[in-house]
């Protein structure tokens, strides 16, 4: 039974373990549902998404020190999910300790595939890729980006619950389970790891999508 450092392990594995992705992912705010958008993408610099809508786009960039993004950051701190795995010292902003208590670590499966899923909670060393967009909701990253008391009402998670694919390391689900934003979450169904891509695929169409970088 994985353990508390080998869900942390995981979650920082993730750049090693695959190369090209093919998944759906959609969120929900509440208990409110978006619509799907499907993704092929191709490391380091590709990505090819049809949108709710069906429309197709083509994203590359070219450089980054991340998986192309689709729309904000939070998609890709669910593809390379290091910020549940590594903290930073909030006095001197070095790396360093655990961004998570993390408790009931336990084998799930999610969209038919064996996944670790664990109970946590942030530390004041948790440190999301982006503050406006994170993993996991706290008062603490919101403070920091938006400044104290910019939510005056909101209640807090006391707990999370995350899953993540125990062959890829992504970060399928990450569910607030009380408070003001219980059950905001998001569900990533990886169809299919390191299936051959061509370029084909990221040609963007006549009149269609849009290229970046």
């Amino acid at each position: 039974m994985p353990d508390a450092d080998d869900l942390r392990a995981l979650a920082r594995s993730s750049p090693q373990r695959w190369t090209t992705l093919r998944f759906t992912e959609r969120r929900r705010a509440g208990w409110s549902w978006s619509g799907p958008v499907r993704a092929w993408l191709r490391r380091p610099d590709l990505l090819r998404v049809v949108d709710a809508a069906g429309r197709p786009h083509v994203v590359r960039e070219t450089g980054a020190d991340h998986d192309p993004m689709w729309q904000d950051y939070r998609w890709v701190a669910e593809l390379r999910p290091a910020e549940l795995a590594d903290g930073l010292d909030p006095d001197t902003g070095e790396p360093g300790g655990d961004p998570l208590e993390v408790d009931s670590v336990r084998e799930v499966e999610h969209a038919g595939r064996p996944s670790w899923e664990a109970l946590v909670v942030p530390t004041d060393r948790y440190e999301p890729r982006c503050a406006c967009c994170p993993l996991l909701r706290s008062r603490r990253i919101d403070d920091l980006e938006w400044g104290p008391g910019s939510f005056p009402d909101a209640v807090y998670p006391t707990a999370h619950l995350v899953r993540l694919d125990a062959a890829t390391g992504v970060c399928v689900w990450a569910e607030a389970l009380d408070g003001t934003f219980a059950g905001d979450t998001h569900d990533l169904r990886i169809e299919a790891v390191d299936e051959p891509m061509g370029d084909d695929l990221f040609r963007r169409a006549r009149r269609q999508g849009a290229v970046r970088g």
